[in-house]
């Protein structure tokens, strides 16, 4: 029965990609030919922001550490007015199709190709790295009872996105993210709804339970603790900045909306409806940590959810509601990263659309290819994760974020900030330093989190753990691992410039 129910909503969203991709050509594809409808965007956002990850893992750390990541969904909802006033116009004035065109036409084509660069790396690992999660949680829960195999499980789950996204890109994604969308809150709705009558509680009397139980707290204040308010509320504003205004897949959607106006509209909509999704996630946390409780269930983490809704005896329905919502959840950030890697390598590696003597035809093929290939590296990507699991998951993809968009966010901010301009040979080795210098800066502060996934001699140990005492003095690397990233780049970037302006550049910045 649980097959059957995954089998017909895969074929709902092949038949709306059917739909929306006629008549479809590459300028559909890459920024749905402009015409998108701003709500759509924006709704369908929602989904492609929040991920198979947070419907999981979010309403798992309530029981550990309360409403503690609301602090970072404050900082996200800072970020997005950077994004709408700030990054959208510039966009816009400069109609561009790949936003790292502007890193070209401001610094130059190694700077250009190396944001470009540092974006399929982080979208890759990032996408492939929540798609492992999602078909973990269906292997461990659903899957494997019926003699489905992990491997086999995503193969089809790719093939399935490949087939819907091959033809329509961003004119199909807009729909399919929206519909997606849709399910996943309806599904986190109905599973508070049904909580609260399961517990026989009212929002009131389950506030008062989770204050109990210390889950309600919000702001952490030990300074030195990675989960220090302010350090958590700045690093998320510089993560929207980062992972939605300059990255590719976020921006692709936005930019295929008509004008600039509702496309600001769009976002400043989305940051603050993904504020209250977020708020919802963490009352459903709470719920389900106050419900194991009452059940003695020891569970935790990312397993929490997943346990109360298929294994816990509640009725089938919610089994039902839940598998939707995690697969709702799972495609909208899956579908758009391929399609926007296919869009970034197709225009900023190939020059997919500086080919004149390329037909229509020609450039189609190209992109079909590009397409189906970064669908297998995807394949291989899962199957590495799989091999590396440690259970830190989370931990893994915000190590992943700041490191592959340290570079990308110092580029953009050396270009917009500064009219200075730097020789085409350095970008690429600087961004690389500046991300070597991160990695070790990183490692001989959070050595503990090192030694999950490699193994050092007890010497070698013992001798890293006591130069991080002697240096750091207890002081912790979170979430601002993104924004010393940045500022290196920067730094590097400003000390090897000079203050000759670029044509082209000038023109961008004085309109």
């Amino acid at each position: 029965m649980l097959v059957a129910i995954i089998i017909a909503y895969f074929a709902l969203l092949l038949g709306i990609a059917f739909y929306t991709s006629r008549q479809s050509n590459n300028e559909s594809f890459f920024i749905g030919d402009r015409k998108s409808n701003w709500m759509l965007v924006s709704f369908g956002m929602i989904g492609t922001s929040l991920s198979g990850m947070t419907f999981i893992s979010v309403p798992g750390t309530v029981g550990k550490i309360g409403f503690e990541y609301f602090q970072v969904a404050i900082g996200y909802w800072i970020g997005y007015f950077v994004v709408a006033y700030v990054l959208l116009p510039l966009y816009y004035k400069m109609q561009l199709t790949s936003i790292y065109t502007y890193l070209e036409q401001r610094l130059g084509t190694t700077a250009y190709k190396t944001g470009s660069l540092f974006f399929i790396l982080s979208r890759t690992l990032g996408a492939t790295l929540r798609l492992y999660l999602v078909i973990k949680v269906l292997e461990l829960f659903v899957l494997k009872d019926l003699g489905i195999s992990f491997e086999l499980t995503s193969v089809v789950i790719l093939l399935l996105i490949l087939l819907y996204t091959l033809r329509g890109g961003v004119k199909t994604i807009v729909w399919t993210d929206t519909l997606q969308t849709i399910f996943m809150l309806l599904a986190l709705v109905i599973c508070v709804g049904y909580m609260l009558s399961e517990m026989h509680l009212d929002l009131g009397t389950v506030w008062q339970s989770m204050n109990e139980k210390n889950y309600t707290h919000v702001f952490a204040t030990d300074i030195f603790k990675p989960n220090f308010f302010l350090k958590q509320i700045i690093g998320g504003a510089f993560i929207t900045i980062a992972m939605t205004g300059l990255d590719q897949e976020m921006m692709q959607k936005n930019i295929s909306v008509s004008n600039v106006k509702d496309a600001q509209k769009n976002m400043l909509l989305f940051g603050f409806v993904q504020l209250v999704v977020v708020f919802i996630f963490l009352l459903l946390g709470g719920l389900l940590a106050l419900y194991a409780g009452t059940k003695g269930l020891t569970v935790v983490g990312d397993s929490l959810f997943p346990t109360i809704a298929i294994r816990s005896g509640l009725p089938f329905f919610i089994t039902v509601i839940f598998l939707v919502g995690l697969i709702s959840a799972l495609f909208p950030s899956a579908d758009g990263a391929l399609t926007a890697l296919t869009s970034s390598f197709c225009i900023d590696i190939i020059g997919l659309k500086r080919r004149q003597d390329w037909d229509e035809e020609k450039r189609a093929r190209v992109r079909y290819i590009v397409h189906i290939s970064f669908s297998i590296l995807f394949l291989f990507c899962i199957f590495f994760f799989r091999s590396v699991d440690n259970g830190s998951l989370i931990d893994i993809l915000l190590k992943v974020a700041g490191f592959t968009y340290g570079p990308l966010l110092g580029l953009f901010a050396f270009g917009i900030l500064t009219k200075r301009t730097i020789a085409n040979r350095f970008p690429l080795v600087l961004c690389l330093l500046a991300l070597m210098l991160s990695f070790s800066l990183d490692f001989v502060n959070n050595p503990e989190w090192y030694f999950k996934t490699i193994t050092l001699s007890d010497s070698n140990t013992k001798s890293i753990l006591e130069l991080s005492s002697s240096i750091f003095k207890g002081y912790k690397i979170g979430i601002e691992l993104l924004i010393i990233n940045a500022a290196l780049t920067f730094g590097f970037l400003f000390l090897f410039s000079n203050k000759k302006m670029l044509s082209q550049g000038c023109a961008v910045i004085k309109k």
